[in-house]
């Protein structure tokens, strides 16, 4: 039967910790960002925005999103909502949503995600604007 020195399993515990911690980033450190800011006014848009950690530029996969909201609180009229239904999408951190945009003008885009392995949850409000063709 074999021991390990105390120091080696010390070095090793340090290094394993060190791996461990670096694997996770603090869930500030996570945003939604917008494709696009206008999008043309239609019965039928697509909204995409991606997902990504800011210290490290890198897309986010695999987060969900439990709560969404798109309504014209820009233009002063929270209360005028639409639905959004989210799109399925191979590209890496790009999360996408369909919506029906009835008036043109300001809209907000409000956002909820879990990432796995972080605690917390990233919320965004985007802000973009609807235009005529």
């Amino acid at each position: 039967m074999s021991r390990i020195h105390p120091a080696a399993f010390l070095a090793a515990t340090l290094v394993g910790c060190t791996v461990a911690s670096a694997a996770y980033a603090d869930i500030a450190d996570y945003e939604f960002q917008l494709v696009s800011q206008t999008v043309t006014r239609a019965d039928a848009v697509t909204i995409d925005v991606k997902l990504v950690n800011r210290t490290t530029g890198e897309p986010v996969t695999g987060a969900i999103v439990f709560s969404t909201r798109l309504d014209m609180q820009p233009d002063g009229m929270e209360t005028m909502t639409t639905p959004l239904e989210a799109v399925p999408t191979t590209e890496a951190g790009l999360y996408r949503f369909n919506a029906s945009l009835a008036m043109a003008g300001g809209w907000r885009l409000s956002l909820a995600a879990k990432i796995q392995g972080e605690e917390g949850t990233v919320q965004s409000r985007l802000v973009f604007e609807a235009v005529d063709q």
